[in-house]
């Protein structure tokens, strides 16, 4: 059953952003913020991960790690009726963080974490070559200043 967030209510959204500050936060730090008991708090939490609404993973610094290749790749695709196809086969590359459809003037929309930019290099090559891949355009990123979880407070 997949929920939208007009089917969350207040209290999920508390407990999101909770988990927004800190995602180690015991359940008992849930209740206490948010004056509920803590078997409230587990149950929603619970909830929220069963229905695929939240997932809780740690998120590194990319740069700290040693990755030092941080890059967009535009990727236009011929014939179009191949950009599913594409977009699998990309997907399943463990240097892509992330991976879209556009509406723009290319096709995917794809981010790249590598250690170096030699395996940047070929990781493009390597995706170049992927049937219906006609053309790629890579722009590195040189400082990333704002790496972040959407803000939920937007939704309300």
């Amino acid at each position: 059953m997949e929920k939208n967030h007009s089917t969350l209510d207040d209290l999920d959204f508390a407990v999101l952003s909770c988990l927004q500050k800190d995602g180690r936060m015991s359940f008992t730090e849930i209740a206490e913020q948010l004056n509920v008991s803590v078997g409230t708090a587990r149950t929603r939490l619970n909830r929220l991960i069963e229905e695929g609404i939240i997932s809780i993973v740690g998120r590194v610094d990319p740069d700290k790690v040693g990755f030092r290749a941080y890059a967009h790749v535009a990727v236009y695709v011929r014939p179009a009726t191949l950009k599913e196809h594409v977009a699998q086969e990309i997907s399943t590359r463990p240097e892509v963080s992330f991976l879209a459809s556009t509406s723009g003037d290319y096709d995917l929309e794809v981010d790249v974490m590598c250690q170096t930019n030699n395996d940047l290099v070929e990781f493009i090559n390597e995706i170049s070559a992927i049937d219906g891949v006609y053309q790629t355009k890579t722009t590195l990123y040189f400082k990333v200043y704002k790496y972040a979880q959407p803000d939920l407070n937007l939704l309300k």
